[in-house]
């Protein structure tokens, strides 16, 4: 008698926190299975005990665990969009790597990260510190003492990373003086039999896809270190898949987390101390330079230029050679 009541009750209990929960809960019209509620345990306790079932905040957190409420965040992990060719593009950048990695030659991931404001801004992360930090309660651009661009290279072949740290524009010169830096500084050394250098970026930003002013700067900077480079775009929606995206940025990111960015010198700092256990390598360096925007490529350009456009998606993938003996 006894244990039918405390399963009448059970059954009772979990009644009534689904009916507590049925006005509460959203889900995905697509996934049936997926549910979420935004109330609180205490909100959920509190209802209960109005409909005359007093409970404990742990009571609640195992009806939600037993009935699958499991608390996660969200996961940026659903492409927005799609392209036909994707798939195409993706065998297309593997059997180029495969290529590149078998003769040796450099295989450069790049990408730029969020543009920082520099002055005494908030930022996400926890620190050890022995005073509560303080720091402005809007991220006005008035009040920032400067800015700084984080372009990234990241070398597939050494597992090196390469940040060049900007105060200006993120601008396809920009983006090619790195490449330029990094070739003069570190590159020819590293790769002295080199015959070509795989690029591999997204369709957008600085190095967009359908800009021939990228084109036309990727031109003079080929011209100058006399080595072609081989350019391989990844589809639009999938720049996750770019290599610099997950070997070498989350990595920054944690370095930085929770710090100030209070001077360009002080990111460069925190970036240096980038470590994995793979032996992961960074190189960081300033920039000071203005670069500007709302350039226009050279109306003869188009006809001049010696890059040459694949047969198969030609959008997405070229090679830009020398058009003069150094």
């Amino acid at each position: 008698m006894e244990a039918e009541k405390k399963s009448l009750t059970r059954n009772g209990l979990k009644a009534a926190f689904l009916e507590v929960l049925k006005e509460q809960t959203a889900g995905d019209p697509m996934r049936p299975e997926v549910r979420w509620t935004n109330l609180a345990c205490w909100e959920i306790a509190e209802a209960l005990a109005a409909v005359g079932y007093p409970v404990s905040r742990n009571i609640v957190r195992h009806l939600l665990k037993s009935n699958g409420y499991v608390k996660r965040k969200a996961q940026k992990s659903l492409a927005m969009g799609g392209h036909a060719d994707q798939d195409a593009q993706f065998e297309n950048i593997r059997l180029l790597k495969q290529e590149y990695q078998a003769m040796g030659y450099p295989m450069i991931s790049m990408d730029t990260k969020k543009k920082e404001y520099l002055g005494n801004f908030y930022r996400d992360g926890k620190v050890y510190t022995q005073e509560a930090i303080k720091t402005f309660d809007h991220d006005f651009s008035s009040a920032a003492e400067g800015v700084v661009i984080p372009h990234g290279l990241y070398d597939l072949q050494r597992n090196a990373g390469y940040l060049f740290l900007g105060n200006s524009r993120d601008t396809s010169e920009f983006a090619c003086d790195n490449l330029y830096r990094w070739w003069m500084q570190y590159g020819q050394s590293h790769y002295p039999q080199a015959g070509s250098i795989l690029l591999l970026c997204d369709g957008g930003g600085s190095n967009n896809a359908n800009h021939y002013l990228f084109k036309e700067d990727l031109q003079k900077l080929v011209d100058r270190i006399g080595i072609e480079i081989r350019v391989a775009h990844y589809p639009p929606y999938t720049s996750k898949y770019n290599p610099i995206e997950h070997r070498l940025f989350p990595h920054v990111t944690r370095a930085c987390q929770g710090v100030v960015f209070d001077s360009l010198e002080t990111v460069k700092q925190l970036m240096l101390k980038t470590r994995m256990r793979t032996g992961l390598k960074v190189v960081v360096e300033t920039v000071d330079k203005i670069y500007q925007t709302g350039r226009q490529y050279a109306q003869s350009f188009k006809q001049s230029m010696t890059i040459a456009f694949d047969s198969h998606l030609p959008k997405w993938n070229y090679t830009a050679a020398p058009s003069v003996l150094n």
